[in-house]
């Protein structure tokens, strides 16, 4: 246990690093989970052995068959692509008279620290809906040659009794979190009628740029997502660092698993979430029946009577991995980790019992059976793994898509590659931790 993926994985530099420079293409690429789904089935076109079930452009679900028979149950590797984020709101544009300048309202998406979105490059990433049907997806701050927008901090001078007196919970409320969007520019003669508006102004750039009017912002999807893409970290580049690693990273390694596969024991599947940093609600998220239409669709496909009785067996059969991110130890903050149980990088995908969090409210918990057989797969094919906690008892926890598969009855335990600065705008992953996961998530598909 614990010991350095690097060293266990001596053999396959070369592929590691042939691993990481296609995630780095993907994770740049893929800002949102409708970005995801595209990459995704644009990279499976003409693989007649993969049947695909599809759900609203923002989840996914892959089968490939296995040599056993479909009612002996299925192998599911399930991750979530949505990230922490900040979204737009449908009445967002407005213009601040007094500061001259127009902004933005958003309102933020899941667990973020609010005072790492500021003060930093920040793209708009996303699909507009127009009223007639028209989808017009829009990319703004990706290509060097693009604007970009921000969210203006205070300066520390002014900062003592509005930022600096109160708790870092408290030191950006959300709505100050405005993005600045264009200022003033010389007025023109026909403004002096009407008067000048920097908002009519922006409003008329977006018009004649996109085709979309304001309230075509109602029925939009645009996430506020920081700009650039995905970098090698160290002077030995062993890492890399990106905004969604949390979890686009276990959806990639997962989905490249289910295509690299050499053969399939078990009828195998990826599904892909959407909603979960929000608590898989939704009808896209894990809490939805999602699992249970698309196991429908493959009983279908296999021309098995799609029997409700029939599909509860086969999920009582199956097992699963839930494929989530950890956290790896800090080095600067040790204390909140448990180090005998806490994952470090560069030694492999994390396995994690149970996540939850005090005394483990809201984990899944699972068997020592399924334990044991996840380590034999595991050890008899050399992939890197150790075990792992989300922190000390009392000082945190956090939850998975793992206790929405098992109530369907399926077998699951998490496991995923442990990250540094997880749900900030700039997550680090070991590039040995990613390539762990995806073998790991691979021999999973192929042995007994």
């Amino acid at each position: 246990m614990k010991k350095s993926g690097w060293t266990l994985l001596s053999d396959k530099r070369e592929d590691i690093e042939r691993f990481a420079r296609d995630y780095i293409d993907f994770i740049s690429y893929a800002k949102t989970e409708r970005r995801v789904v595209k990459y995704i089935l644009e990279k499976i076109k003409g693989r007649d052995d993969l049947f695909v079930v599809h759900n609203r452009s923002k989840a996914l679900a892959i089968y490939r068959k296995g040599k056993r028979r479909l009612t002996d149950g299925i192998r599911f590797v399930a991750a979530h692509i949505d990230a922490p984020r900040i979204d737009l709101k449908p009445v967002s544009v407005y213009d601040d008279e007094q500061a001259k300048v127009a902004l933005m309202e958003t309102h933020y998406y899941g667990g973020i620290k609010k005072y790492q979105w500021v003060a930093r490059p920040i793209s708009i990433v996303g699909t507009v809906v127009k009223e007639d049907g028209t989808r017009v997806d829009i990319e703004i701050g990706e290509d060097e040659e693009d604007p970009v927008f921000t969210f203006a901090d205070l300066l520390p001078h002014l900062a003592r009794k509005v930022q600096y007196s109160k708790n870092l919970v408290e030191a950006i409320p959300g709505e100050k979190l405005d993005l600045l969007i264009g200022s003033y520019h010389e007025e023109k003669k026909e403004d002096e009628k009407e008067g000048f508006s920097i908002k009519k102004y922006i409003l008329d750039i977006i018009k004649e740029k996109y085709g979309i009017d304001e309230e075509d912002f109602v029925s939009a999807e645009l996430e506020v997502v920081p700009s650039g893409k995905a970098r090698e970290v160290g002077f030995d580049r062993s890492m890399i660092g990106a905004y969604g690693h949390d979890d686009r990273i276990c959806g990639f390694a997962s989905f490249r698993a289910i295509l690299d596969a050499d053969k399939t024991e078990w009828p195998s599947v990826v599904i892909l979430f959407d909603k979960e940093e929000i608590g898989s609600d939704g009808n896209t998220g894990a809490q939805s029946f999602f699992l249970e239409y698309a196991t429908l669709k493959i009983m279908e496909y296999e021309g098995i009577n799609r029997d409700p009785l029939l599909l509860r067996d086969i999920l009582f059969k199956s097992q699963a991995i839930s494929a989530d991110v950890s956290a790896a130890v800090n080095p600067e903050w040790k204390e909140v980790h448990e180090l005998k149980n806490a994952p470090l990088m560069g030694h492999g995908i994390a396995l994690l019992k149970y996540t939850g969090h005090g005394g483990k409210y809201g984990a899944n918990d699972a068997h020592a059976e399924y334990v044991a057989l996840i380590r034999r797969i595991w050890n008899r094919n050399n992939v890197p793994w150790q075990p792992a906690e989300l922190g000390k008892v009392d000082e945190g926890g956090g939850g998975t898509v793992a206790k929405f598969l098992s109530r369907g009855g399926i077998d699951t335990i998490d496991a995923g590659p442990p990250l540094l600065g997880m749900h900030s705008p700039f997550e680090i992953v070991s590039k040995v931790d990613l390539y762990s996961s995806y073998l790991a998530y691979r021999v999973f598909f192929e042995e007994e």
